[in-house]
């Protein structure tokens, strides 16, 4: 009788996490890439030329803050406890 409901147990949590630990997952994957996309550019064609727009506010603070906010919010979606009631 005990060898069953372990199996019961076994087969109804198969997955590592809950559905609301996937969903901060995925917000966490959408803040990393969208801070990804918002650092490319800003390059030159002629080496020889300075494009200031490197150093643009958006490339050296923006971009790098949505990169951490993803990467806090995947650590956070791994560490956070699930309810028994999901």
């Amino acid at each position: 009788m005990g060898e069953q409901k372990r199996k019961k147990e076994q087969a109804e949590s198969s997955f590592v996490f809950h559905k609301s630990n996937y969903k901060i997952m995925v917000a966490g994957l959408a803040f990393i890439a969208l801070g990804f996309i918002l650092m490319t550019g800003g390059g030159s064609e002629n080496p020889e030329v300075f494009n200031p727009e490197i150093y643009s506010w958006r490339r050296i603070r923006l971009a790098p803050a949505l990169i951490l906010i993803g990467f806090g919010l995947e650590v956070y979606a791994i560490l956070k406890p699930h309810d028994k009631s999901e």
